[in-house]
């Protein structure tokens, strides 16, 4: 009989972990979005709430245990001539466990700009993260494009992704959004006007797309792979998020998520598929795999913003 029932639980327990649901939390545009944050006009007023943003972020994760990387526009670093400042605010990041990567010097878009000078501005991006990160005897890993732009001609995108290869990084993709600059650039708005009442509509709208967006993530992955992956989800360093993290870790622990590093959720062998998809545009990885792979999928399906929310002006 006891035999019996650890059989039982090693099936079970097999069974569960064959199903396990992981997910990478990933963070763009540090130190801050800062036109995600409302009345905000003085240089103190700034640094306060690059703070206070920082700040509330890293308590949520710290107490959901979520592991997070977080990438860095090292203009916004420098800018107002703070520094100092902002890279104390990085180095918090990295105190409390977690990774910083390259997301170029000023966030420019690949497509209005040539290879070469998208080279300066991974480059001259390091000038913060690389000392910092090697300091805490950890490697500057990873890149994430700015608007997931990777190149919009075969030529291209195969000259910046060799550049990379060769400086050393990963890039960084992402499989799961919610469209959070379109719900905070909302947000303030309704927030400098204080329209209480529509904000907190909003944050409500915001958590249920969040919802809605990862399980059809999880359902195209399952179209392309015939199983889930570890999801890589991208969110933004803005005053939204500072408002309601909480909620947003608690919709993927209430999918049965299980928060892990950026490196575990790359080393999910689909990850290994080529992305050679030159586009204009900054799809979900999802998307680029299904076309290099041929598998077709309809996405038009994937849910939209409310247009009550992206008409609120």
């Amino acid at each position: 009989m006891r035999f019996t029932i650890a059989v039982l639980c090693l099936v079970l327990a097999n069974a569960a972990s064959a199903q396990e649901r992981t997910v990478a939390l990933t963070f763009d545009d540090l130190p801050l979005v800062l036109e995600a944050s409302p009345g905000i006009s003085t240089v103190a007023e700034r640094l306060a709430e690059t703070r206070r943003v920082n700040k509330a972020i890293l308590k949520a994760l710290k107490k959901h245990h979520a592991w997070a990387t977080a990438f860095v526009n090292e203009k916004k670093v420098q800018a107002d001539g703070n520094a100092e400042e902002g890279r104390a605010i990085l180095n918090e990041w990295i105190k409390s466990g977690y990774d910083l990567g390259n997301h170029t010097f000023s966030h420019a878009d690949l497509n209005d700009i040539s290879v070469q000078e998208f080279e300066r501005e991974v480059v001259d991006g390091e000038a913060s993260v690389k000392p910092l990160m090697n300091n805490a005897g950890r490697p500057l890993r990873y890149l994430r494009f700015p608007f997931n732009h990777s190149g919009a001609t075969e030529g291209k995108h195969a000259e910046v992704a060799d550049f990379l290869k060769q400086r050393g990084y990963e890039v960084a993709t992402c499989t799961v959004e919610n469209e959070d600059w379109v719900f905070a650039h909302a947000y303030k708005v309704m927030l400098e006007r204080k329209d209480t009442d529509a904000a907190k509509r909003l944050r409500t709208a915001y958590i249920q797309f969040t919802a809605q967006e990862l399980a059809y993530f999880g359902q195209l992955h399952q179209q392309i792979f015939g199983h889930e992956l570890p999801q890589v989800m991208v969110l933004h360093a803005n005053r939204l998020n500072a408002d309601v993290i909480e909620q947003v870790l608690r919709v993927f622990e209430k999918a049965r998520y299980r928060f892990v590093t950026l490196e575990q959720a790359q080393s999910d062998p689909a990850y290994l598929t080529l992305e050679k998809y030159p586009t204009v545009y900054g799809p979900m990885w999802g998307y680029r795999w299904a076309r290099t792979l041929g598998v077709k999928v309809d996405g038009s399906r994937e849910p939209n913003v409310p247009g009550w929310i992206e008409n609120y002006n």
